[in-house]
């Protein structure tokens, strides 16, 4: 595209430096059986020179060519008049029509030529005026027109040009927030996935080490758990693997991404009451089946929560886990008491925050709910709210 620009703009120039020497070839040669005055050659010269800024001074080069035409008229006799070199009078007012910044310039042009064509017709008494005045203003005015044309077209291209420009920076854009959209997506998949079966799997080697003498068949169920969840860890994990490849055609909305369900919400509380958490489990409202997105939001925002209590409260834990159904949302509710085993040996509070709770922010957030996380008085807490009718419009 550069190299276009730079082939484009040298072509330009080249072009405005044949016509100035095209004019200063004029103003040195006989033509038309008429020899050019050698004391008004400087005019045509000064054409010339002017007319080698036309593209980028139109207005500069008309006041030039302009002012020489004046100085012609005023200082010399019109005996030869008109003199070869007054074409770039024509060239002038063509360029100020087709490279005006305004188009009051492409009048103001007019009105100077036309104010040469008066001059020209009173300085010649001796012809017809009306034909002369015809061919004066026949020539110019098509001149004229056809820089006119030529200068909307122009413009017309130029727009589309920038139109095509910001529809690609549009469309460059658009792309980057997908991917940024996409690989956030992944992210939060990929933490949830990873960060809880993690959790899940190394409290329970770690029980089935402390059993493995005292009590072979509880390590041997802890070592199974622990199987269990590293399956199914590894599936998840298969999953966006698929999407990372390309392999779905719409990773944001393909049921390969949204296939968890609340279906899998006992096992996931099972687990967590295995690995030495306590969950009691309110469902209030009467449970109706959810988006898909929604579904897998609510088993994620449960999942980290979860998983916090194993990382930061331990076992022994007590957590209510509470789901409310309503008309026009869903509500999930995730309080520990913070007795946990960790909770009793670690003075330090729990943190505030995380990837974890970034993660939950954001699921809620894209169905328009809202998130709350913070400390309930010994343990922590984790209420979430996502308005149905948001969602499915998302959806």
């Amino acid at each position: 595209m550069r190299r276009v620009s730079v082939f484009n703009r040298t072509r330009s120039i080249l072009f405005d430096v044949l016509v100035a020497a095209g004019v200063a070839g004029l103003t040195g040669l006989g033509i038309f059986m008429r020899e050019t005055p050698p004391a008004t050659m400087a005019l045509g010269y000064a054409m010339a020179a002017a007319v080698v800024v036309r593209r980028r001074w139109p207005l500069v080069t008309m006041a030039v060519v302009g002012t020489a035409a004046l100085l012609q008229v005023i200082l010399f006799e019109p005996a030869n008049d008109p003199l070869p070199y007054d074409l770039a009078v024509l060239v002038a007012m063509y360029s100020v029509v087709k490279y005006g910044k305004h188009l009051r310039d492409t009048f103001l042009a007019a009105a100077v030529v036309a104010i040469g064509i008066f001059l020209e017709v009173v300085r010649h008494p001796h012809q017809p005026w009306l034909p002369l005045t015809l061919w004066y203003i026949g020539v110019c005015g098509g001149v004229w027109l056809m820089g006119y044309s030529m200068r909307n077209r122009r413009i017309y291209v130029t727009t589309l040009e920038e139109r095509a420009a910001t529809l690609e920076r549009e469309r460059d854009h658009l792309a980057r927030i997908a991917v940024a959209d996409e690989r956030a997506a992944i992210a939060r998949e990929l933490h949830d996935v990873v960060a809880h079966s993690l959790a899940v799997m190394i409290v329970q080697a770690d029980g089935g080490t402390y059993a493995f003498d005292a009590d072979p068949g509880q390590a041997r169920q802890a070592l199974k758990t622990v199987a269990e969840t590293g399956r199914d860890a590894l599936e998840d994990m298969r999953r966006l693997v698929d999407v990372l490849r390309g392999t779905q055609i719409e990773p944001a909305t393909d049921e390969a991404r949204t296939q968890v369900t609340l279906d899998r919400l006992d096992l996931l509380i099972e687990r967590a009451r295995s690995a030495g958490v306590t969950v009691d489990l309110a469902v209030t409202g009467a449970p109706a089946r959810l988006p898909p997105a929604v579904e897998l939001s609510v088993y994620r925002i449960v999942q980290e929560a979860l998983t916090n209590v194993l990382r930061h409260a331990g076992t022994g834990a007590t957590v209510r886990l509470g789901l409310g159904y309503a008309g026009d949302a869903v509500s999930v509710s995730v309080v520990d008491d913070g007795g946990g085993a960790l909770t009793r040996t670690v003075a330090a509070p729990a943190p505030a925050g995380g990837h974890g709770l970034v993660g939950m922010r954001e699921r809620v957030n894209v169905h328009g709910g809202d998130l709350t996380a913070g400390p309930s008085g010994t343990g922590w807490a984790v209420d979430a709210l996502i308005p149905l009718r948001a969602a499915a419009a998302a959806a």
